[in-house]
């Protein structure tokens, strides 16, 4: 599904997402969570620095595409598609309105299956 040779990444903000619906929705302990992330970070997982550039150009994505009815886009979306964009690597996604957005913003999409099993066409 992904080359190998380059390492998989998180933005630190999409990884305060993971914990938060680690610990708050699914009931997992934090120290789990927590022991879960030390294992992939050992495994190559990299989280990434959000800075300026990453945060300025995430707001500029949120004006640029988010629509309450059409592309319900959440900052974090947006963040995510920035680190992609920065780090020049592909966003994996299962959410339609998001992979549209990094299409437009020809960012590469890794399309994963949705709760239904349906992936997004990004286009």
């Amino acid at each position: 599904m992904r080359d190998e040779s380059t390492p998989s990444r998180i933005s630190a903000v999409n990884l305060a997402e993971v914990v938060d619906v680690l610990t708050r929705i699914f009931k997992s302990p934090l120290d789990d969570v927590l022991a879960t992330i030390a294992m992939l970070e050992s495994g190559g997982l990299e989280v990434v620095h959000v800075d300026r550039s990453i945060g300025v150009h995430a707001g500029e994505l949120h004006g640029r595409y988010y629509d309450r009815a059409s592309s319900p886009l959440s900052m974090a979306d947006c963040v995510g598609l920035a680190t992609a964009a920065a780090v020049g690597e592909p966003l994996a996604t299962s959410d339609e309105p998001l992979a549209r957005a990094a299409s437009a913003e020809n960012v590469a999409t890794i399309a994963l299956p949705d709760s239904r099993g349906r992936r997004p066409s990004g286009s």
